[in-house]
């Protein structure tokens, strides 16, 4: 059963977010302008409008600052502090070539990427207040960018061109591009076609995992070594309709869950920890220790042929990375019977929570409690 949140909204709720502090704010944007701050209790704590005509496609909190927010509307980025809410702090015009889809702030709070219409990634400088380079790879609508954990100059980026992209700033042109096309299910004859339309991209707190919804139904992982190589794919099936919305959760028992919402109405809780994807990132981890003093010669050793072995296997799992995990199933799974605009995972009231938006005016709130 889900708790709903009302009295927020007047108009469909299409993005949320939630601050980084211990106290999670909740923020939620939607059509015609308007953004609302709950408490955890679900009551709107203060409400604003940003825009008579334009709807609030997604707001952000600031990592290293967790009372700035972020909010895009049209073209624009409204820089608001949620102590007073009244009015926008300021307003960042022309930040997107179109409109805005996704906004990233990274981990130090000083650089901001906007996803737009126009296939563009923009990045702004916080302090600058402006546009200081344009990511332009994308053939298609630019739909979901993040920045990598860790690496406060890398980001990821996907798109209706069923692209996924690394970028490394401050380079213009992208690490590599892969198409999730290339990872995509054979179509039996008669069955419709699905394309990979990349609707969502997220980074695992590790840095080196992303997983991307796509509108073929499917979850697209891919995973890259520590100088940023693409190094192995893969993908299951989460969907019966296309994929929308897919976010790794930071505050549960290991940073491998993944919480994702379709066009089918299911909102799902999935446990990653044991994908062999995955489980390669683990092991490259575990390598990276640091051998005991007692035992330092024999480490030293035993270390040098595991890392001789682990290149090899870096070097295998970049020839041979299509292999495709179809035996994923939920660990948890909520019938939420509408279309999922957005799903955000959040610690409310101490328990840990989905926050799930359709095309109501009101969120509602999935318990994790039952992991």
């Amino acid at each position: 059963m889900s708790h709903i949140w009302t009295g927020g909204h007047a108009t469909p709720v299409l993005c949320a977010g939630v601050s980084s502090e211990s106290e999670h704010m909740v923020a939620t944007g939607a059509e015609g302008g308007e953004l609302t701050l709950w408490s955890h209790d679900g009551s709107p704590v203060s409400k604003l409008h940003l825009s008579a005509d334009d709807d609030v496609t997604c707001v952000a909190f600031s990592p290293s600052t967790p009372c700035m927010l972020y909010a895009s509307h049209a073209r624009t980025v409204s820089v608001l502090d949620t102590r007073n809410l009244k009015t926008a702090v300021t307003q960042l015009a022309d930040v997107g070539e179109e409109e805005i889809n996704w906004l990233s702030v990274n981990e130090s709070g000083a650089l901001l990427a906007a996803a737009d219409d126009s296939g563009a990634v923009r990045v702004v400088d916080l302090q600058l207040e402006k546009v200081i380079r344009t990511l332009r790879k994308h053939d298609n609508i630019c739909s979901s960018v993040t920045f990598r954990p860790h690496r406060p100059q890398s980001l990821v980026s996907a798109g209706l061109d069923m692209q996924a992209m690394l970028w490394n700033l401050p380079k213009v042109r992208p690490l590599w591009t892969f198409s999730l096309q290339e990872d995509a299910h054979p179509q039996r004859a008669g069955q419709m076609f699905n394309p990979p339309l990349a609707h969502c991209v997220d980074a695992a707190s590790c840095g080196n995992v992303f997983a991307c919804a796509a509108e073929d139904g499917c979850i697209h992982l891919l995973r890259v070594s520590e100088d940023s190589r693409l190094r192995e794919r893969g993908m299951f099936k989460a969907h019966s309709q296309g994929a929308s919305q897919a976010h790794f959760i930071s505050f549960l028992s290991h940073p491998y869950w993944l919480a994702t919402g379709g066009n089918d109405g299911l909102v799902a809780l999935w446990d990653l920890s044991e994908d062999a994807l995955v489980a390669n990132e683990r092991k490259r981890k575990s390598r990276k220790k640091k051998p005991k003093a007692r035992a330092k010669a024999v480490s030293q050793v035993q270390n040098q042929k595991q890392q001789m072995s682990g290149e090899e296997a870096e070097a295998g799992s970049a020839s041979s990375s299509s292999e495709t995990h179809g035996k994923t199933v939920p660990k948890l799974s909520f019938n939420h019977g509408e279309k999922v605009n957005w799903v955000c995972p959040a610690v409310l009231k101490g328990k840990p929570s989905l926050l799930v938006t359709d095309q109501s005016s009101s969120p509602s709130v999935y318990s994790l409690d039952a992991l």
